[in-house]
């Protein structure tokens, strides 16, 4: 592969482009799941960190699902509205909410466990477990550098 001086790498050794490429190949089965339910992947990642992590702040769950607030706080009220999630006003601090996942919420996660473990251990016995692993901790170390800030 030869490639000239500054010019960018090729489509198929382009990180953000590989990304975007298996997140696609790994969401295409979920979403479908999803659809069937009648959430979508932003609200299913809510409810899975709330399930996770109980009652939490509308910041952290942010971080935690890979949103932006102002894009969760209409999650959140759809949530809501479908009674999956619950909020109170946080008991020091009245200008923060708690969020919680109701039973309702619980019981969807639990209703479409088993095709999320299928669609997962698919994945596994495709790609290979050790792969697999090596994949989503290298993922994990990448998400954990930290940007240089002077630039």
């Amino acid at each position: 592969m030869d490639m000239k001086p500054n010019s960018p790498p090729e489509t198929n050794r382009s990180l953000p482009i590989a990304l975007l490429r298996a997140r696609e190949k790994v969401m295409g089965p979920i979403r479908a799941m999803l659809n069937d339910v009648g959430v979508t992947e932003q609200q299913w990642r809510v409810l899975r960190v709330l399930n996770e992590r109980g009652t939490l702040d509308p910041t952290e769950i942010a971080e935690r699902s890979c949103l932006l607030l102002p894009s969760l706080t209409r999650i959140l009220q759809t949530l809501e509205g479908k009674v999956l999630i619950s909020r109170a006003p946080h008991p020091t601090d009245r200008r923060k909410q708690l969020v919680t996942i109701t039973g309702s919420g619980r019981q969807l996660i639990v209703d479409n466990l088993q095709e999320s473990q299928r669609l997962n251990q698919w994945l596994r016995d495709s790609f290979g477990a050790a792969k697999l692993d090596e994949l989503l901790d290298l993922l994990n170390e990448l998400d954990a550098l930290e940007r240089d800030s002077g630039r």
